[in-house]
């Protein structure tokens, strides 16, 4: 998710930072319905706050843009999961097997991506006014990366065990790995 040229108005930054928000908007939503499906509330919990905060980010944004003619972006442009061609793995497949911590995983990389965006638009925003509203974009990435480095500490790295998994039809079964030491730390 980088710019492959920098942004050098408001109208563009804000027409990627929607485009950012939409999408983590709904991956987040998506994601935390399947963590609560497979019982993990906490998870759940966490991807669903960010999803609202995602989408009233996103709202304000629009607000924001109101009255001002925002660039086209590429369809897809800053897709998370995407349904690909025939010859990716499909969404649902990705999903079903989409551990508590992998899908922290996912969202840290996406959330860390957006972070790297929003700074690089700071430091090579032509004014000063760009500048201050990139910055203020990335302040709200480094609180999202914050939050989930949070959760990927506190939730378990379990292992699919492939043999179960292909063998007999039997059911599904992630083994932890040995529990890492933590540190006791205050929770989001």
């Amino acid at each position: 998710m980088s710019a492959q040229r920098p942004i050098r108005s408001v109208e563009e930054l804000l027409a990627h930072a929607i485009a950012i928000e939409r999408e983590a908007a709904a991956r987040y939503a998506e994601l935390g319905e399947r963590m609560r499906d497979l019982g993990n509330d906490h998870v759940g919990k966490l991807f669903l706050r960010l999803a609202k905060m995602e989408k009233a980010h996103e709202d304000e944004l629009v607000r924001r843009a109101k009255g001002l003619r925002l660039p086209s972006l590429a369809p897809g442009e800053y897709a998370w999961l995407d349904a690909g061609a025939p010859e990716t793995a499909a969404r649902g497949l990705v999903l079903n097997f989409l551990t508590p911590h992998a899908a922290l995983q996912i969202a840290l990389e996406a959330e860390q991506r957006a972070l790297a965006f929003f700074e690089q638009a700071k430091a090579h925003a032509p004014d000063k006014a760009l500048a201050a509203l990139a910055a203020e974009m990335a302040s709200d990435e480094e609180l999202h990366v914050a939050w989930v480095k949070g959760a990927l500490r506190r939730t378990l790295d379990p292992v699919i065990n492939w043999e179960v998994v292909f063998s007999n039809d039997a059911p599904l079964r992630a083994e932890p790995r040995e529990k890492r030491p933590t540190k006791k730390r205050k929770r989001l």
